[in-house]
């Protein structure tokens, strides 16, 4: 008995129980402790999950649907050309999506002025290079940047960088943003020199979205109403002479010409070739009815409607899947846009909620100008559906901004717990 409680009572050696600190064990914890960019564990907001899946796979049978004609056309016979390499982006921006989800999405602070400050060389370079292999003129605009076999448009990462920084900024200062200082004068700085270099690229979309995003983040950040009132007074008298007064928006004032009566019998030569695709637009919504022609029995699409792969790929939808499909995406949307507003309000600090609004309010923003373009409401500005159009990298840009989002949501939950 003795010789048991003895055994029973002995210490324990080195490496038995509590594990060492320079065992493999112990030397994972260090790790673990230093390198805590992915530390977040808990589940993600299935909700807001699922409903990115669900979008951006109607979103690539709309693509296909819309584009083979198209593709078969103008990339040497080549029908699966657009859906193969939007399918190529789609997996590889989900993958990106749910690593990025267990990213801390706190660590973007330190990220946001080296962002802006790559924004800004990009930006700059887009008026510094063109009409070179890397900034082409494409319909008039500069909106392209060419890098080898790589290509994007750097508004889109002028979008983020704009939600990161004004995240950022106002996450610090929120209890002082009600001063000049603090609430206006940084924030007009950076806008007014994002929005001026996207403008001269003759990116009138982009540079309308910037503002808008920026408008609603003033706002939620808690800026006095009366710096609205201004700031709206000085856009709308810059806006009408630069219009009325100087010639170099004149494409711009063109197409509000255009957009007024795009059926009219007695317009210019040039008014009907702008207008053509807005007519177009129009007649694909109308034939589609209340149900639809069908899946992939759009006429539009065939070489009618240009390009309907990209910024009119909302109207093929009308016309095959009719107003009640197209009611269901928009309810998508409608759905993805609360649920993301809900996840931003979640947040348990200012930068989570200022990041999570800006991200879900820059897409509600794009869905509805798109939609708002291809019924005529507002003039042709050539604004890409989210999840939707045509194009990679910014579909890699989306999906890896949804996945911060889901981060926010991880955070979120971790707090709770």
């Amino acid at each position: 008995m003795a010789v048991r409680a003895k055994e029973r009572t002995a210490p324990k050696r080195r490496g038995e129980g509590t594990p060492s600190k320079t065992g493999p064990s112990g030397m994972l914890r260090r790790v673990k402790k230093k390198f805590k960019l992915f530390s977040v564990r808990s589940g993600m907001d299935l909700p807001l999950f699922f409903l990115v899946l669900v979008l951006l796979t109607i979103g690539l049978v709309m693509l296909f649907s819309a584009s083979y004609a198209y593709a078969y056309y103008n990339m040497n016979g080549d029908s699966y050309y657009f859906i193969r390499n939007q399918s190529i982006f789609a997996v590889a921006g989900v993958i990106i999506m749910v690593l990025v989800s267990y990213f801390d999405y706190h660590h973007f602070h330190k990220f946001a002025i080296p962002i802006l400050l790559v924004t800004y060389i990009m930006l700059v370079l887009m008026l510094v290079a063109r009409d070179t292999p890397l900034v082409p003129n494409i319909k008039g605009a500069y909106r392209w940047l060419y890098i080898g076999p790589v290509n994007f448009q750097p508004s889109e990462i002028a979008k983020f960088a704009l939600i990161l920084i004004f995240a950022h900024l106002i996450s610090i200062n929120f209890d002082k943003m009600q001063t000049f200082r603090y609430g206006v004068l940084p924030y007009v700085l950076i806008l007014g020199s994002i929005a001026g270099l996207v403008v001269m690229e003759n990116h009138m979309s982009a540079t309308l979205i910037i503002l808008m995003l920026a408008g609603v983040m003033l706002f939620v950040g808690g800026v006095k109403l009366r710096w609205f009132g201004l700031a709206f007074g000085a856009l709308g008298a810059a806006a009408a002479y630069l219009l009325f007064f100087t010639d170099k928006f004149t494409y711009a004032y063109a197409r509000i010409a255009a957009w007024q009566n795009p059926f009219d019998p007695n317009a210019t030569a040039e008014i009907l070739a702008d207008t053509w695709q807005t007519r177009q637009s129009l007649m694909a919504i109308g034939s589609g009815g209340l149900l639809g022609l069908g899946l992939g029995q759009s006429r539009q699409k065939y070489l009618y409607l240009p390009e309907p792969q990209n910024d009119f790929i909302f109207s093929v939808l009308c016309e095959e899947l009719g107003f009640i499909g197209a009611l269901i995406v928009i309810i998508l949307f409608a759905m993805l846009i609360w649920r993301g507003i809900t996840v931003s309000l979640r947040a348990k600090d200012k930068f989570g909620m200022m990041l999570g609004v800006g991200l879900t309010v820059q897409i509600g923003i794009q869905v509805i100008l798109n939609i708002m373009v291809v019924t005529n409401t507002i003039p042709n500005t050539g604004i890409s559906l989210p999840f939707f159009s045509a194009g990679g990298t910014s579909l890699i840009i989306l999906l890896a901004e949804m996945g911060i989002l889901l981060s926010i949501s991880r955070n979120s939950a971790i707090e709770k717990t």
